[in-house]
Protein backbone atom coordinates (compact mmCIF):
# COMPACT_ATOMS: atom_id res chain seq x y z
CA UNK A 1 0.00 0.00 0.00
CA UNK A 2 1.22 3.30 -0.99
CA UNK A 3 2.10 6.00 2.19
CA UNK A 4 -0.48 8.82 2.62
CA UNK A 5 -0.46 11.76 1.10
CA UNK A 6 1.18 14.51 3.39
CA UNK A 7 -0.97 15.76 5.67
CA UNK A 8 -0.81 19.74 4.85
CA UNK A 9 0.07 23.38 6.03
CA UNK A 10 -3.95 23.73 6.53
CA UNK A 11 -4.84 20.72 7.35
CA UNK A 12 -2.44 20.61 10.41
CA UNK A 13 -3.11 24.60 11.35
CA UNK A 14 -6.79 22.89 11.48
CA UNK A 15 -5.69 19.80 13.61
CA UNK A 16 -3.69 21.64 16.10
CA UNK A 17 -6.74 23.99 16.40
CA UNK A 18 -9.34 21.29 16.93
CA UNK A 19 -6.36 19.58 19.52
CA UNK A 20 -6.16 22.97 21.79
CA UNK A 21 -10.25 22.80 22.02
CA UNK A 22 -11.97 21.00 24.16
CA UNK A 23 -14.55 20.64 22.18
CA UNK A 24 -16.39 17.55 20.39
CA UNK A 25 -14.60 17.70 16.65
CA UNK A 26 -16.69 17.38 13.82
CA UNK A 27 -15.03 16.07 10.59
CA UNK A 28 -16.47 17.03 7.31
CA UNK A 29 -15.78 14.83 3.95
CA UNK A 30 -16.51 16.31 0.72
CA UNK A 31 -16.93 14.52 -2.60
CA UNK A 32 -16.29 15.01 -6.28
CA UNK A 33 -16.69 18.20 -7.59
CA UNK A 34 -16.76 20.06 -4.83
CA UNK A 35 -13.85 21.50 -2.47
CA UNK A 36 -13.30 21.29 1.55
CA UNK A 37 -14.25 24.42 1.08
CA UNK A 38 -17.94 23.60 0.35
CA UNK A 39 -18.06 22.80 4.15
CA UNK A 40 -17.76 26.43 5.78
CA UNK A 41 -21.11 26.95 6.39
CA UNK A 42 -21.79 23.60 8.07
CA UNK A 43 -18.26 24.09 9.69
CA UNK A 44 -19.27 27.52 11.31
CA UNK A 45 -22.76 26.21 12.14
CA UNK A 46 -21.48 23.17 14.17
CA UNK A 47 -19.39 25.84 15.72
CA UNK A 48 -22.09 27.77 17.07
CA UNK A 49 -23.59 24.56 18.57
CA UNK A 50 -20.62 23.29 20.37
CA UNK A 51 -18.66 21.61 18.13
CA UNK A 52 -15.01 22.51 16.74
CA UNK A 53 -14.45 21.76 13.38
CA UNK A 54 -12.03 20.51 10.41
CA UNK A 55 -12.18 20.38 6.98
CA UNK A 56 -9.86 18.47 4.94
CA UNK A 57 -8.69 18.05 1.99
CA UNK A 58 -8.28 15.28 -0.63
CA UNK A 59 -4.72 14.78 -2.15
CA UNK A 60 -3.77 17.61 -3.69
CA UNK A 61 -7.09 19.55 -3.62
CA UNK A 62 -6.53 23.53 -4.37
CA UNK A 63 -7.58 26.16 -1.60
CA UNK A 64 -10.11 28.04 -3.68
CA UNK A 65 -12.50 27.02 -6.45
CA UNK A 66 -11.03 29.40 -9.09
CA UNK A 67 -7.24 28.02 -8.60
CA UNK A 68 -9.07 24.62 -9.20
CA UNK A 69 -10.69 25.34 -12.36
CA UNK A 70 -7.22 26.87 -13.46
CA UNK A 71 -5.30 23.45 -12.24
CA UNK A 72 -8.09 21.11 -12.95
CA UNK A 73 -4.83 17.99 -13.33
CA UNK A 74 -3.91 17.79 -9.66
CA UNK A 75 -7.26 16.05 -9.53
CA UNK A 76 -6.35 13.32 -12.20
CA UNK A 77 -5.84 10.02 -10.72
CA UNK A 78 -7.35 10.24 -7.26
CA UNK A 79 -8.47 6.56 -5.68
CA UNK A 80 -10.81 6.12 -2.97
CA UNK A 81 -8.39 3.94 -0.77
CA UNK A 82 -5.93 7.18 -1.34
CA UNK A 83 -8.00 9.51 -0.17
CA UNK A 84 -9.44 7.37 2.25
CA UNK A 85 -5.95 6.88 3.89
CA UNK A 86 -4.79 10.30 3.90
CA UNK A 87 -8.36 11.38 5.87
CA UNK A 88 -7.47 8.55 7.87
CA UNK A 89 -4.09 10.03 8.47
CA UNK A 90 -5.28 13.51 9.64
CA UNK A 91 -7.70 11.16 11.96
CA UNK A 92 -4.57 9.85 13.90
CA UNK A 93 -2.65 13.27 14.77
CA UNK A 94 -6.72 14.38 16.47
CA UNK A 95 -6.55 14.40 20.12
CA UNK A 96 -10.32 12.78 20.31
CA UNK A 97 -11.80 10.64 17.78
CA UNK A 98 -14.81 12.62 15.43
CA UNK A 99 -17.83 12.84 14.14
CA UNK A 100 -17.63 12.03 10.93
CA UNK A 101 -20.30 13.96 8.25
CA UNK A 102 -19.86 13.35 4.35
CA UNK A 103 -21.74 13.88 1.51
CA UNK A 104 -21.50 11.59 -1.94
CA UNK A 105 -18.41 10.48 -2.31
CA UNK A 106 -17.59 11.87 1.11
CA UNK A 107 -20.34 9.82 2.49
CA UNK A 108 -18.87 6.63 1.39
CA UNK A 109 -15.59 7.89 2.83
CA UNK A 110 -17.32 8.56 6.12
CA UNK A 111 -18.38 5.20 5.97
CA UNK A 112 -15.24 3.47 4.82
CA UNK A 113 -13.50 5.39 7.81
CA UNK A 114 -16.47 4.29 10.41
CA UNK A 115 -15.67 0.74 9.64
CA UNK A 116 -12.21 1.35 10.60
CA UNK A 117 -13.60 2.20 13.89
CA UNK A 118 -12.28 6.07 13.28
CA UNK A 119 -15.83 7.51 13.89
CA UNK A 120 -17.48 8.66 17.12
CA UNK A 121 -20.39 8.91 15.28
CA UNK A 122 -21.53 9.62 11.49
CA UNK A 123 -23.30 10.79 8.86
CA UNK A 124 -23.32 9.88 5.24
CA UNK A 125 -25.45 11.83 3.10
CA UNK A 126 -26.40 10.34 -0.22
CA UNK A 127 -23.59 8.12 0.00
CA UNK A 128 -21.85 6.90 -3.29
CA UNK A 129 -22.45 2.78 -2.88
CA UNK A 130 -20.19 0.67 -1.74
CA UNK A 131 -18.95 -3.23 -2.80
CA UNK A 132 -22.47 -5.50 -2.04
CA UNK A 133 -25.35 -2.08 -3.18
CA UNK A 134 -26.27 -3.70 -5.90
CA UNK A 135 -29.14 -1.22 -7.55
CA UNK A 136 -27.58 0.49 -10.54
CA UNK A 137 -30.68 3.23 -11.31
CA UNK A 138 -30.24 5.01 -14.91
CA UNK A 139 -30.37 8.54 -13.19
CA UNK A 140 -27.30 7.41 -11.35
CA UNK A 141 -25.70 6.15 -14.75
CA UNK A 142 -26.49 9.29 -16.24
CA UNK A 143 -25.27 11.81 -13.58
CA UNK A 144 -22.05 9.62 -13.65
CA UNK A 145 -21.62 9.80 -17.83
CA UNK A 146 -19.23 12.86 -18.13
CA UNK A 147 -16.50 10.61 -16.39
CA UNK A 148 -18.15 7.19 -17.11
CA UNK A 149 -18.94 7.88 -20.95
CA UNK A 150 -15.53 6.79 -22.17
CA UNK A 151 -12.59 4.78 -20.46
CA UNK A 152 -10.17 7.13 -21.67
CA UNK A 153 -11.35 8.91 -18.37
CA UNK A 154 -10.14 6.70 -16.18
CA UNK A 155 -7.13 8.76 -14.90
CA UNK A 156 -7.86 12.50 -15.64
CA UNK A 157 -9.91 15.12 -14.21
CA UNK A 158 -13.29 15.83 -15.85
CA UNK A 159 -15.46 19.15 -15.04
CA UNK A 160 -18.88 19.40 -15.46
CA UNK A 161 -20.50 21.74 -17.74
CA UNK A 162 -23.80 23.47 -16.97
CA UNK A 163 -26.05 21.53 -17.92
CA UNK A 164 -24.43 17.96 -16.81
CA UNK A 165 -24.24 19.85 -12.81
CA UNK A 166 -28.14 21.13 -13.12
CA UNK A 167 -28.82 17.37 -14.04
CA UNK A 168 -26.24 15.60 -11.30
CA UNK A 169 -26.63 18.28 -8.76
CA UNK A 170 -28.98 21.20 -9.25
CA UNK A 171 -32.09 19.43 -10.22
CA UNK A 172 -34.05 20.03 -7.34
CA UNK A 173 -33.72 24.15 -6.87
CA UNK A 174 -34.13 27.12 -9.20
CA UNK A 175 -32.81 27.49 -12.53
CA UNK A 176 -30.97 30.51 -11.15
CA UNK A 177 -29.92 28.81 -7.89
CA UNK A 178 -28.11 26.09 -10.01
CA UNK A 179 -26.70 28.44 -12.02
CA UNK A 180 -24.95 30.08 -8.52
CA UNK A 181 -24.12 26.68 -7.17
CA UNK A 182 -22.63 25.90 -10.13
CA UNK A 183 -20.08 29.17 -10.40
CA UNK A 184 -19.57 29.10 -6.67
CA UNK A 185 -18.74 25.03 -5.91
CA UNK A 186 -17.92 23.26 -8.77
CA UNK A 187 -14.79 22.11 -9.64
CA UNK A 188 -13.39 19.15 -11.91
CA UNK A 189 -12.98 15.40 -10.36
CA UNK A 190 -10.95 12.83 -11.04
CA UNK A 191 -13.19 10.02 -12.89
CA UNK A 192 -11.30 7.04 -11.11
CA UNK A 193 -13.41 6.99 -7.71
CA UNK A 194 -16.41 6.21 -10.75
CA UNK A 195 -14.53 3.40 -12.25
CA UNK A 196 -13.66 1.59 -9.00
CA UNK A 197 -17.61 2.57 -7.80
CA UNK A 198 -18.55 0.99 -11.34
CA UNK A 199 -16.86 -2.17 -10.95
CA UNK A 200 -16.74 -2.34 -7.24
CA UNK A 201 -18.98 -5.73 -6.99
CA UNK A 202 -16.80 -7.25 -9.85
CA UNK A 203 -13.92 -6.75 -8.28
CA UNK A 204 -13.07 -8.76 -4.82
CA UNK A 205 -10.05 -6.74 -4.27
CA UNK A 206 -11.66 -3.03 -4.51
CA UNK A 207 -11.11 -0.09 -2.51
CA UNK A 208 -14.51 0.75 -2.45
CA UNK A 209 -15.46 -1.49 0.16
CA UNK A 210 -17.05 -0.98 3.87
CA UNK A 211 -16.69 -2.82 7.07
CA UNK A 212 -20.44 -2.50 8.41
CA UNK A 213 -20.11 -4.99 10.79
CA UNK A 214 -17.31 -3.59 13.07
CA UNK A 215 -18.43 -3.15 16.46
CA UNK A 216 -16.51 -0.17 16.62
CA UNK A 217 -18.03 1.89 13.92
CA UNK A 218 -20.61 3.80 16.31
CA UNK A 219 -23.75 5.38 15.43
CA UNK A 220 -24.52 5.83 12.05
CA UNK A 221 -27.18 8.04 10.05
CA UNK A 222 -27.86 8.04 6.32
CA UNK A 223 -29.82 10.56 4.41
CA UNK A 224 -31.00 10.89 0.83
CA UNK A 225 -33.06 13.05 -1.29
CA UNK A 226 -35.85 12.08 -2.69
CA UNK A 227 -35.22 13.99 -5.79
CA UNK A 228 -31.08 12.82 -5.78
CA UNK A 229 -30.38 12.18 -9.30
CA UNK A 230 -27.00 11.04 -8.70
CA UNK A 231 -27.68 8.97 -5.33
CA UNK A 232 -31.21 7.77 -5.42
CA UNK A 233 -33.01 6.43 -2.54
CA UNK A 234 -32.27 2.98 -4.05
CA UNK A 235 -28.66 3.14 -3.16
CA UNK A 236 -28.80 4.44 0.21
CA UNK A 237 -31.57 1.72 1.17
CA UNK A 238 -29.25 -0.46 -0.28
CA UNK A 239 -26.51 1.21 1.83
CA UNK A 240 -28.86 1.06 4.96
CA UNK A 241 -29.96 -2.51 4.51
CA UNK A 242 -25.72 -3.53 4.56
CA UNK A 243 -25.37 -1.01 8.00
CA UNK A 244 -28.29 -1.75 9.81
CA UNK A 245 -26.70 -5.39 10.39
CA UNK A 246 -24.12 -3.25 12.48
CA UNK A 247 -24.56 -3.88 16.79
CA UNK A 248 -24.75 -0.10 16.85
CA UNK A 249 -27.49 2.71 15.62
CA UNK A 250 -28.27 2.64 12.21
CA UNK A 251 -30.52 5.79 11.12
CA UNK A 252 -31.95 6.59 7.60
CA UNK A 253 -34.08 9.24 6.66
CA UNK A 254 -35.54 10.95 3.85
CA UNK A 255 -35.76 14.12 2.90
CA UNK A 256 -38.39 15.47 0.84
CA UNK A 257 -38.04 17.77 -2.64
CA UNK A 258 -34.01 17.67 -1.84
CA UNK A 259 -31.68 16.69 -4.56
CA UNK A 260 -28.09 16.13 -4.42
CA UNK A 261 -27.13 19.61 -3.85
CA UNK A 262 -28.79 19.58 -0.31
CA UNK A 263 -25.83 20.57 1.73
CA UNK A 264 -24.80 23.34 -0.64
CA UNK A 265 -28.07 24.94 -1.97
CA UNK A 266 -30.23 27.22 -0.38
CA UNK A 267 -31.83 24.77 2.38
CA UNK A 268 -28.74 23.55 3.34
CA UNK A 269 -28.79 24.85 6.68
CA UNK A 270 -32.11 21.79 7.18
CA UNK A 271 -30.18 19.12 6.32
CA UNK A 272 -27.15 20.37 8.89
CA UNK A 273 -30.22 20.91 11.34
CA UNK A 274 -31.02 16.93 11.24
CA UNK A 275 -27.06 15.94 10.76
CA UNK A 276 -26.73 18.05 14.25
CA UNK A 277 -29.96 16.48 15.79
CA UNK A 278 -28.43 13.11 15.35
CA UNK A 279 -25.14 13.70 16.47
CA UNK A 280 -26.23 16.16 19.70
CA UNK A 281 -28.00 12.29 20.59
CA UNK A 282 -24.62 10.61 21.30
CA UNK A 283 -21.73 12.61 21.00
Amino acid sequence: MAAAAPVTDRESAEIERVNASTATPVMFVHGLWLLPSSWQRWADFFERNGFVAITPGWPDDPETVEDAKQRPDVFAGKTVGEVADHLEAVIDRLDRKPVLIGHSFGGLLTEILAGRGRAAVSVAIAPAPFRGVLPLPISALRASAPALGNPANLNKAIPLTYEQFRYAFANAVSEDEAHALYETFAVPAPAKPLFQAASANLNPWTEVKVDTKNPDRGPMLLLYGEHDHTVPRSIVKASFAKEKRNTGVTELIALEGRGHAMTIDSGWEAVAQIALDFVKRFA
